[in-house]
């Protein structure tokens, strides 16, 4: 028996939502450790696999291995008469040829029950090697679809170049070509970057990495000038850390205190140093949130030989409707070898497989 209990609907609406334009008809196998689908699209050229980790779900339960087959386009209507955060249950008997789909609403005591049909589908699983890849590329999903999708307007297919100078997406129509570039994200995204473009933000707080010593001495150099106010810091650890290692590292502007006290005794800098920090600390964390950000939108590429290989666009933009469930996605390539497009979410992944245009332009 199957009894597999989902947090959220929203989870399988968007799955379907990204293969049914690829699948008509496919065997979702279910097994203790979770629920996965493979299958190929009607042309051969695209491979989709599926998988929900048994720890994804609220509850799971599954006594013996067994096979639903559905129509994805039926399932995708069944599906439609749940609200996105609605928590579904799926239950299926051993052999049975129904599939039971209850949806519980979260602030109601409404409840919806609907059995679908299962189909009974012979299909192979395909056996798929593990393949070292010579480019990856990871970049955010809501850029990958824009690419793509802007590109399809132009041609019907794109090569993909991943080079030293970045990651190139270029397609070549009858009336037009288009070109896009993706360049590595200077460090990954790293604090440093983040840390620079929030001090931006904010005009009397202008923050950069250095050193925790040079930190100090900067601070000494600037007492005796007036209007200078950048403090260089040492790594993300510090720039976090200044409440623990001693306020007194760290020296921000203080338009009305500073100059009245540049010329005092030595012990009095160190009073002034202790009180700054209080003016420092918002965006102080403000700049270590903007790191995160900027490293979950950044573009980081891993190759190790050049490779160009061109692909039908049709398939990219239906791939790319997965990025509702993923903010990545990961690009990978090997001459001669199907590109993997692989999106991670929460419960499980998402992957496709693509074959590469031979003989192409």
């Amino acid at each position: 028996m199957l009894e597999a209990k989902l947090q959220e609907a929203a989870i399988l609406k968007r799955l379907l939502d990204a293969v049914k334009e690829l699948v008509t008809d496919a065997n979702f196998e279910c097994t203790e450790e979770g629920i996965t689908l493979q299958a190929m699209d009607n042309s051969h050229v695209a491979l989709v696999a599926v998988k929900l980790d048994a720890t994804g779900f609220k509850k799971y339960r599954c006594d013996r291995p067994m096979p639903l087959g559905v129509n994805i386009n039926s399932l995708t209507k069944v599906l439609k008469c749940a609200k996105d955060d609605d928590i579904v249950v799926l239950k299926a008997s051993d052999d049975a040829d129904v599939l039971n789909l209850t949806y519980e609403a979260r602030n109601s005591d409404r409840i919806a029950e609907y059995d679908m049909k299962l189909m009974d589908i012979d299909s192979d699983t395909l056996g798929i090697p593990d393949t070292e890849y010579d480019a990856r590329v990871t970049m955010p999903s809501a850029e990958f679809t824009r690419i793509v999708r802007d590109l399809s307007q132009l041609g019907e297919s794109v090569r993909i170049e991943v080079s030293k100078e970045g990651v190139r997406f270029a397609s070549d129509g009858e009336a037009a070509n288009g070109s896009v570039l993706l360049k590595q994200t200077e460090g990954g995204g790293s604090s440093a970057k983040g840390v620079i473009k929030a001090g931006g933000d904010n005009e009397d707080d202008d923050v950069e990495e250095g050193s925790s010593k040079k930190t100090k001495k900067k601070v000494k150099k600037e007492d005796g000038e007036e209007g200078d106010e950048d403090v260089e810091m040492n790594g993300e650890g510090e720039a976090g850390g200044d409440d623990e290692e001693g306020d007194g590292e760290f020296k921000a502007r203080s338009d009305d205190d500073g100059e009245e006290e540049q010329d005092e005794e030595e012990g009095q800098n160190k009073k002034k140093r202790k009180k700054a920090p209080a003016k420092a600390a918002k965006p102080s964390k403000k700049a270590k949130k903007s790191a995160d950000d900027d490293s979950a939108g950044g573009v980081r590429i891993e190759m190790n030989q050049h490779v160009t290989l061109t692909f039908s666009l049709k398939y990219l933009v239906n791939f790319s409707k997965s990025s509702t469930l993923a903010e990545k996605v990961e690009l990978m390539m090997s001459n001669d070898v199907p590109l993997l497009v692989n999106y991670e979410f929460g419960q499980g992944h998402i992957r496709y497989y693509l074959a590469p245009k031979i003989g192409d332009d």
